[in-house]
């Protein structure tokens, strides 16, 4: 895929799919998101601006900029929106204590929001915002949580993140392209 003169020469959107892991290299010959990409994004250094863990999916953004990378990963510094599936009946009072925050060995994991969409045999969709990300952020703060019903931990069975800033993901899985200049432009407003 060609560059044109309306793409950012910063930004790269990936819809990484299930089962990549986000890293240059693995020791253990996992797939990694470099994988899915032309030779010359390695080659060039582009990096991914944050993590998304290897049964994570949705939108990861490489750039070769450092500042833009610092800007997008710096704790409020910009809102991640995520799909979410946990297995376990969600109430009012989680998404609640979700908000607030629950304390961990890395520190307070919270939500910016929680919004229910749904409900699908025993398990809860949640659209879920924060504007930070520790290492499996998501995952640790609604295991951190019981289901009443059964008393154990809710799990998040599948997490998608569909956002990040103004850019919404919009290619099919396993595929990447350049953010536009307006694109760029709008994402880093807040930080310009």
């Amino acid at each position: 895929m060609n560059s044109t003169t309306n793409d950012s020469i910063k930004l790269i959107a990936l819809n990484k799919p299930k089962g990549y892991i986000v890293t240059r290299s693995d020791e253990l010959g996992r797939k990694t998101v470099y994988d899915l990409l032309p030779d010359w994004f390695f080659d060039d250094e582009w990096m991914p601006i944050g993590r998304l863990d290897l049964e994570s999916k949705g939108l990861l953004l490489f750039t070769r900029d450092g500042k833009v990378g610092n800007a997008l990963t710096k704790p409020g510094g910009c809102i991640k929106v995520y799909e979410i599936w946990v297995r376990g009946y969600v109430t009012d009072e989680h998404i609640k204590i979700a908000m607030k925050g629950v304390e961990s060995k890395f520190g307070l994991l919270k939500a910016l929001s929680v919004e229910k969409m749904g409900m699908g045999g025993a398990k809860t969709k949640l659209i879920v915002k924060i504007n930070e990300g520790k290492n499996r952020h998501i995952r640790r703060l609604f295991g951190a949580l019981k289901d009443p019903k059964f008393g154990t931990p809710l799990k998040v069975v599948t997490l998608k993140r569909i956002s990040i800033g103004d850019f919404h993901l919009d290619i099919e899985s396993g595929k990447w392209r350049y953010l536009s200049l307006d694109e760029e432009k709008n994402l880093m407003k807040d930080f310009t």
